[in-house]
């Protein structure tokens, strides 16, 4: 470098020690700022263009217009071109006369002309390709002006030194040049306007472009990009809309919807478990490289300070060194720590965005998947473990990602720390060492067995939340049985196992804990102890102890992480196997039903079919030969039990095909036998993702008779229709279903048994106007599972099945002249059916016309608004809800107004439903609480906790902090000792006060750790057992108002987070509160200087945490409130499943899966962001306190030893860690004690009466008559509603059996429901035996009735515990129950017995066998009074002839009351009640009802029986 700069004119050396460094004054020579600092931006910009250049290429974004900016830009870098080239000529003007510059001065500024020439045209081509700031350009002049400040300052001091300017020339060219250069940079910082031919991609509503940032995880972003819908698909009818356009836009662009969850199943063979992790990293591994690159530079930075301190601290040492030196070590710890933050929290920013897709990627494939499982993998894995699998297990991969980088990270960093201490302090280092490698297998010990607990506990908390699903969907069942005790004590149960292994996991934890704290303390103990006892003649100074205290709190950092590394990819290996298995489970086989080919004329065919629900079982079907010609209407008929719903659902493709084959021509519509509904408005359950086409909307809902029903609901077409269609009737909602099957113009139809749940002349229309020869499917291709033998006659033909075979086929005519077993059938069930049937049918087709349109006026007239028929459920909100929503009048004046906002206090603000709806919506949105989290809810955790536990965690933690300080100061004591001889004297002394004081704070921390272990248990224990007993003593109409998943959320997810994560959280935020302050303390001491920037930058800091915790607590609860749907709207498929398939709506209901997920993203990405905003702004602040740590000590050097600048200075470095964990662990525990708030919150509802009143029980073996009175009873569903059943009075007297009969909502079930207090009386009373029921506890009542209710609901477990769930009967009782219920035969087949294994829902039993188990349970508990609500619309007439028979002979002496929808089965009772719009019309025996031809007259008609 002399060579070019040292001859000719101006020449100089290149380097100068006495010039630069050993100075009070420094500067670089001539030459150096000529060739170094000049050519630096011209370097970076040469070396950036190619990636630069290589990136603009596959960017291209439309170009911008030239704009002024533009102009000026260029314009500034042609001058700069100009100047360069200025200097090279003036260089040239010298040469050619005869004063010859050094070569340097014609080498840069041709160097930097080129280079500017460059930024110019640079600056055009981004314009060009649409870029509107530049990020390259802005560093190139940021850095242009950077290395000209040192020439600024060093011209300006040598014109001042020599009184004149040596080269007047290039002076002034310089300052030309600067001021340009400061230009360009100052204009950099604006950006240009939009670029042309480009779509904006601006979001009116504010979101993050999320889905698209993620690769597109949800359909929400269609092919092109665009931004997302406004204010996201929140109602379920955007999600509709959403699926639809995200469809269609896949559609038109020729792809399927593509999301992180196809990439994962695509192509996976089904013979072995397939590697779900390589599918993930093949998936997601480019942007697990750029993060591993960010990872890598931080690391490596994070080793430059330790350098820093032992230069500062020489520099403390050596009297005689300039003051800028110091000045210098300051600013460049500074420079290096603002580095490694803005590095780390890149970096971290696409780690966290990475384990978010992860999360995404697992939600979408384990809902893709759980459309296509067969039912035996659905019997395996029950609804609630596959939802453990999205919210636990995605939630496991989603925090494990962070972690990842830490298997090459940590031992890089080991390895680095490892080498420089050895630098500081030779071999003595490997003691040390040799101590953590020793401590290595203990970890692995300690880590192993937490896994083992943590699959223990993960079973345990699978069938507990499967235990509180079924009981959250048979609740009614619990209560109408009272057998709430029984499943309370069963939950609590597994729950005390699973806190045993919480308590021992937790006692686990501490003993790790105390490793982990001790460790790195240990490891510094034995390296030091060893270094002074190795040779007397090591000296401990401040610079081997500190650097090497500050390289030792570095190797704490990857020696911590790596024990949570181990138990979290422990933790997570689990829910890989778990994910796995479940991906790798059997799928449906789509080719399984034949689609393309059949033989012409017909449209179903079977030939040779034989079927199983599992491969492990018998089949189920077997040996079927079915043709369907197209077009016609098929009736299939045959026992309970004998395979009729299995039928459909081989058509299907449910089941799994043993042999044979079968063909199906057309779209297909599938009504099944149990209606499925979803939560949302009416018409789109109609509508089922097709287009609304208002005519055929129309003739779908008159066809089906709903029109009347739309007029009586408070929204018509847009009621909200509750969690599996809770606010409508039975009927209701099969006639939902049929209008479905109906309005999506099928091809073929497969029916269900819809007939059943409807009444009889509703059924009759439904037959006439849908299903019949002259119905709206005449033409079509009709296959309808029927009990109703009337409508028989009018079908193409019948199929009979019986035991899984068809036993005839044929005609009716045919059939009944075969004089077959149908035709017996028949002959007993319908005498004379066929001749005369036609023949009234003849006659009375005219009265029946006109008399139908009545009849169905007044059958949904007679509906309440605010309920129908079945369950107590309004649309208007629940009381729960007020404080969300002004009172609204039912009425529904003011619908879709805005509610006036209340003032709130700031406690108690909640998200206002501005425009609530409140008449059509059921389903409330789940309330948000906003503001602080209350104190109370810490107040609460902490008495669960225990406050005397709490008190000693605090003090432990305090005493902790003072033995780490007293650590240090003695250390920095003993550096400043005198060495005598090259010697220091007391060494032992020293080192075993220091080792004491280690092991001190040691055992402090862990006995905290263990009284939190202790206080945890007890908080989750008390916690769980409050919302559990809060829950089963919920009333019916919480259950009716609140969406299962809403409350299955609280057990699962909130109870999880008070289980796992509070208790480490608050250990966490107390650790890091007591470093801060150390710290503080520690500092303060030794530079009490550093006294005055406390405050401002206390405040600063304190800034950003009030602003950030708002902002982070608002999100999380945004987030956990936007999660529920998810979880919601993935029961509702998987209970749906089969319907989905059947319509062919998979797809679009993925698209709605992804909607739900993507607006919960919309939550969890800003969640992430504002991290990232956090961690840069409190690690500025901590960056600050080192700083001036720094800065203090060299002002005040005189004053200070190097001990106490090695001590303040390392304590700095290690605040920023500090301080941000603080803000974070303080935030986390206000996002997660938000759980303690909801779980609270469902714990103090309102709850029924009480079981049992102690002072009021009724006399043993009441009821002895089984009188029923009712006096004047009125009852309405909730205070200021109307009354359901008005001024009923009516008495019943002991042994009489009473048939209930009336349009859908003239009060029938309510009044069933009255009888046992599931509603209470508006006013009146109801005595039982001239007891007041009102009197008494709900068990003493309940557990005295007997009711068979209208869906029949059973538990999974054996069928002993479904028969007699608290152990009272003896297994002969039982045996006669299932004999006398016609079970006998079908259980004593089934190897295990009455110890028989009924699936979730009883989903292994047909609808028939679950009603005749309930029977059974009534025969057991064989009480006075018999309440029987529909119970015989699922059954064939054999059964229900038996089951009627069993009724008569075994109830003989009890009082029956029976809702009837079959009038012949109540015929033969004493009497008749009809009820209509909640009051009674008629009372009185059959015979005389008919004789007065009134109501029950034209029931009867209707029913051929008058």
């Amino acid at each position: 470098m002399d060579a070019l700069c040292g001859s000719g004119e101006l020449g100089s050396k290149f380097w100068d020690s006495n010039l630069s460094v050993h100075t009070d004054n420094p500067d670089f020579t001539p030459c150096f700022q000529n060739s170094v600092l000049a050519w630096v931006p011209c370097i970076y910009l040469w070396a950036a263009l190619p990636c630069y250049l290589f990136c603009l290429q596959h960017r291209h974004q439309g170009y911008i217009v030239l704009s002024r900016l533009s102009r000026l830009k260029t314009a500034l870098g042609v001058l700069l071109w100009c100047v360069s080239w200025t200097d090279l000529f003036y260089s040239f003007h010298g040469l050619v006369h005869g004063w010859a510059p050094a070569p340097i001065f014609f080498v840069t500024p041709l160097v930097v002309g080129v280079t500017m020439l460059l930024a110019t045209l640079l600056i055009q081509y981004e314009r060009l390709h649409g870029v509107r700031s530049s990020g390259v350009l802005i560093i190139f002049w940021f850095l242009c002006v950077v290395c000209g400040i040192i020439p600024f300052r060093s011209k300006i001091l040598s014109a001042l030194a020599q009184g004149k300017i040596s080269d007047p020339f290039r002076f002034t060219t310089f300052y030309i040049y600067f001021a340009l250069v400061l230009s360009a940079l100052i204009l950099s910082c604006f950006r240009e306007k939009p670029p042309f031919f480009s779509p904006k991609n601006i979001d009116p509503v504010g979101h993050p472009r999320l889905p698209a940032a993620l690769g597109g995880v949800g359909p929400l972003v269609p092919e092109q990009g665009g931004p997302l819908p406004h204010g996201g698909a929140e109602a379920a009818g955007g999600e509709e809309e959403a699926a639809r356009a995200g469809s269609a836009a896949a559609e038109a662009s020729g792809k399927r919807l593509s999301s992180e969850g196809e990439v994962l199943l695509g192509g996976r063979p089904q013979a072995r478990e397939p590697p779900f992790l390589r599918a993930l990293m093949a998936t997601f591994g480019s942007s697990f490289l750029l993060s591993t690159c960010f990872k890598l530079i931080q690391d490596l930075l994070s080793f430059i300070n330790p350098q820093l301190l032992s230069v500062l601290i020489r520099f403390i040492s050596n009297p005689t060194a300039p003051t800028w030196w110091g000045f210098l070590v300051a600013g460049l710890m500074f420079v290096c720590s603002v580095m490694q933050t803005l590095i780390l929290h890149q970096y971290y920013h696409c780690i966290f965005v990475m384990g978010l897709r992860f999360r995404t990627g697992i939600i979408g494939v384990i809902y893709r998947k759980a459309l296509v499982i067969t039912n035996s993998v659905k019997r395996e894995s029950t609804v609630g473990e596959i939802v453990n699998l999205m919210s636990v297990d995605a939630q496991r991969f989603m925090d494990v990602v962070p972690f990842i980088n830490l298997l090459w990270s940590a031992p890089l960093q080991i390895i680095l720390a490892v080498y420089f201490l050895w630098q500081n302090l030779g071999p003595s280092v490997l003691a040390g060492v040799a101590l953590m490698v020793l401590l290595i297998p203990l970890n692995g010990a300690v880590a192993v067995k937490m896994r083992a607990f943590q699959v223990e506990q993960m079973k345990f908390k699978d069938s507990r939340i499967k235990l509180m699903s079924e009981i959250l969907g048979g609740i009614k069942v619990l209560k109408l049985y009272a057998w709430e005790p029984s499943f309370l004590k069963q939950v609590e149960d597994i729950r005390q196992d699973e806190l045993r292994l919480m308590r021992q996991a937790a006692y686990l934890h501490a003993t790790s804990t105390f490793i982990w704290i001790c460790t790195p303390f240990l490891v510094t103990l034995t390296t030091l102890g060893m270094y002074v006892s190795v040779d007397k003649n090591n000296v401990l100074d401040a610079e081997k102890a500190f650097v090497s205290v500050s390289l030792f709190n570095i190797l704490k950092i990857p020696l911590n992480m790596l024990p949570q590394l181990i138990s979290n990819l422990a933790q997570t290996s689990v829910s890989l196997k778990r994910i796995q298995h479940f991906l790798s489970q059997d799928e449906l086989d789509s080719q399984c039903v034949e689609r393309k080919t059949i033989t012409p004329g017909y449209t179903v065919t079977i030939h040779n079919g034989t079927f199983t629900w599992s491969q492990n079982l018998p089949p189920t079907l077997h040996s079927l030969d079915i043709q369907v010609p197209k077009g016609a209407l098929v009736a299939v008929v045959g026992p309970v039990g004998c395979g009729k719903s299995s039928l459909l659902s081989a058509l299907l493709g449910e089941m799994e095909k043993l042999e044979g084959k079968v063909y199906m021509k057309g779209s297909v519509a599938y009504v099944p036998q149990q209606a499925w509904i979803q939560n949302c408005t009416l018409q789109e359950n109609v509508l089922f993702g097709q287009a609304l086409d208002p005519k055929r909307y129309r003739q779908a809902l008159e066809a089906c008779a709903l029109l009347a029903d739309l007029e009586v609901l408070p929204g018509g077409g847009k009621t909200e229709i509750g969690e599996k269609g809770i606010n409508l009737s039975g009927g209701q909602r099969q006639r939902v279903s049929l209008a479905r099957a109906v309005y999506s113009d099928a091809d073929i139809f497969l029916l269900d048994d819809p007939l059943s749940a409807v009444d009889s002349h509703v059924a009759k229309h439904i037959f006439d106007q849908v299903i019949g020869p002259e119905g709206v499917l005449a033409g079509k291709t009709r296959v309808l599972v029927t009990h109703g033998i009337s409508f028989l006659p009018q079908t193409d033909f019948v199929i009979v099945l019986a035991d899984g075979q068809v036993s005839e086929i044929g005609t009716y005519a045919a059939l009944l002249q075969r004089n077959g077993s149908f035709a017996n059938f028949l002959r007993n069930y319908a005498p004379g059916e066929g001749k005369e049937h036609q023949e009234a049918d003849s006659r009375t087709a005219l009265e029946d016309k006109e008399d139908e349109e009545v009849l169905l006026i007044e059958d949904t007239l007679s509906n309440h608004t605010d309920l129908t028929d079945n369950e107590p459920v309004t649309y208007e909100v629940q009381k729960h809800f007020m404080r969300q929503l002004s009172a609204m009048s039912l009425e529904g004046e003011g619908q879709g107004r805005p509610v006036p906002r209340r003032r709130l206090g700031a406690a108690e603000k909640v998200v206002q439903a501005t425009e609530a709806k409140a008449s059509h919506v059921l389903t409330q949105e789940e309330k948000v609480e906003m503001g602080t989290v209350k104190l109370s809810v810490f107040w609460d955790y902490a008495r669960a906790v225990g406050l005397c536990a709490t008190l000693v965690i605090c003090l432990l933690h305090g005493g902790q902090s003072a033995a780490a300080i007293g650590a240090n100061v003695w250390l920095s004591a003993w550096t400043g000792e005198a060495v005598v001889n090259g010697q220091q004297n007391n060494t032992s002394q020293r080192l075993g006060v220091y080792a004491a004081l280690g092991i001190l704070q040691g055992l402090l921390v862990m006995l905290s750790a263990v009284t939190m272990a202790v206080g945890g248990v007890q908080a989750a224990r008390l916690l769980h057992q409050a919302l559990l007993h809060n829950k089963m003593r919920s009333p019916q109409s919480f259950f009716d108002t609140t969406p299962s998943g809403r409350i299955l959320n609280r057990f699962s997810k909130d109870i999880c987070i008070i289980d796992e994560v509070l208790a480490p959280t608050i250990l966490m935020l107390l650790n890091s509160f007591y470093n801060s302050i150390s710290t503080l303390v520690v500092i303060v001491a030794s530079t009490p200087l550093f006294a005055v920037v406390i405050l401002p930058l206390a405040v600063l800091y304190l800034f950003v945490q009030r602003l950030y915790v708002a902002t982070s607590r608002q999100l999380k609860r945004l987030e956990s409130v936007s999660r529920s749907p998810i979880y919601s709207h993935f029961l509702e498929t998987v209970t749906g499943s089969s319907v989905i398939r059947a319509y062919g709506r998979s797809q679009d209901f993925e698209a709605i899966s992804d909607a739900k997920v993507d607006t919960n993203q919309r939550s969890c990405y800003p969640y992430i962001a504002s991290n990232r905003w956090l961690g840069v702004r409190v690690e500025f602040v901590g960056n600050c306190v080192v700083l001036f740590t720094a800065l203090f000590a060299v002002i005040g050097r005189s004053s200070l030893s190097p001990g106490l600048v090695g001590l303040s200075v390392s304590y700095a470095l290690q605040v920023t860690l500090a301080l941000n964990w603080m803000i974070r662990t303080i935030s986390d525990l206000e996002s997660n004690i938000v759980a303690v708030e909801r779980v609270k919150e469902y714990s103090k509802t309102e709850t029924e009466a009480p079981w049992v009143v102690e002072g009021s029980r009724p006399p043993a073996g009441w009821p002895l008559q089984g009188e029923v009175e009712f006096r004047n009873y009125s009852v309405r569903y909730r205070p200021g509603l109307e009354l359901v059943l008005k001024d009923l009075s009516l008495q019943v007297r002991g042994g009489e059996k009473v048939g209930i009969v009336g349009r859908t909502g003239a009060g029938k079930s309510s009044m069933t429901l009255c009888l046992f207090r599931i509603l209470e009386a508006a006013e009146g009373d109801i005595l039982i035996d001239g007891l007041n029921v009102a009197d008494i506890g709900l068990h003493d009542l309940r557990s005295q009735l007997t009711i068979i209710p209208q869906d029949p609901i059973l538990f999974s477990g054996t069928l002993r515990m479904n028969l007699d769930p608290f152990g009272n009967y003896s297994e002969e009782d039982m045996w006669r129950a299932l004999e006398l219920s016609h079970l006998h035969t079908f259980v004593s087949s089934q190897p295990a017995g009455l110890d028989f294994q009924c699936s979730e829902g009883g989903e292994n039993l047909s609808v028939g066998q679950r009603q005749l188990v309930c029977l059974a349970r009534a025969l057991l508990r064989k009480s006075r009074i018999l309440v029987l609500d529909e119970a015989t619309a699922a059954i064939d007439l054999e059964t229900d002839d038996l089951i009627q028979a069993t009724i008569h002979t075994q109830f003989e002496t009890c009082t029956v009351l029976t809702i009837a929808h079959r009038l012949n089965t109540i015929m033969d009772y004493t009497r008749v009640l009809v009820l209509d719009k909640g009051t009674i019309a008629e009372f009185d025996s059959p015979t005389n009802l008919i004789a007065a031809r009134g109501i029950f007259y034209g029931m009867a008609r209707d029913a051929g029986l008058a």
